[in-house]
């Protein structure tokens, strides 16, 4: 019987730094969202709230890996 490997495979990770990255702005925007509302703000908190949850967790979640332009003597294979 042959072994196998524990190789690390070749996919990328689905989460870079960029991806964490806005997820940390999208948590550090919502922590100041709630911080305001408990101030009593009644409209700075809800515009921060809904820029965390509805803008930057989105994008930090979506956002794909960059792609690096391909050199223009690389061409695909036609089939």
């Amino acid at each position: 019987m042959a072994k196998k490997s524990s190789a690390p495979s070749a996919e990328p990770a689905l989460f870079t730094r960029r991806n964490w990255q806005w997820l940390g702005a999208g948590v550090v925007v919502i922590i100041a969202g709630f911080i305001a509302l408990s101030m009593g703000s009644i409209t700075l908190a809800p515009l921060l709230l809904v820029l965390g949850y509805c803008v930057l967790i989105p994008v930090g979640i979506l956002l794909g890996p960059k792609r690096s332009p391909e050199s223009p003597g690389t061409t695909e294979p036609t089939r």
